[in-house]
C-alpha cells in the first residue's frame, strides 16, 4: 500500500469520528421539558425576554443553553 492510501484512510476515520461526535452532541442537547417547565419558560420569557440565564435560574437542573435550545426548537416548529 502506498503512503497516499493510508493518508486517505486516516482522513476518513477522522471524518467518521467528527460526524459521530457531532451527532452525539446534537442528541445530548435536546432535552424534554415538563409541562410545568414549558409554562414557566413561556411566562418568564414574556417578562424578561431572551435572558436565558435568568430563566434557567428559576428551573432547577436546567442550563441557559438548554432553555434557549428548547425555546428555539419550540418556536421553529410553528
Amino acid at each position: 500500500m502506498d503512503s497516499r492510501g493510508s493518508s486517505r484512510d486516516k482522513k476518513s476515520k477522522d471524518n467518521d469520528r467528527h460526524e459521530a461526535k457531532e451527532a452525539n452532541s446534537t442528541a445530548q442537547n435536546f432535552v424534554d421539558f415538563t409541562e410545568a417547565e414549558e409554562d414557566l419558560v413561556s411566562r418568564m420569557h414574556r417578562l424578561v425576554g431572551n435572558r436565558w440565564e435568568l430563566i434557567a435560574g428559576r428551573i432547577p437542573g436546567r442550563t441557559a443553553e438548554e432553555v434557549e435550545m428548547f425555546w428555539s426548537k419550540k418556536h421553529q416548529e410553528k
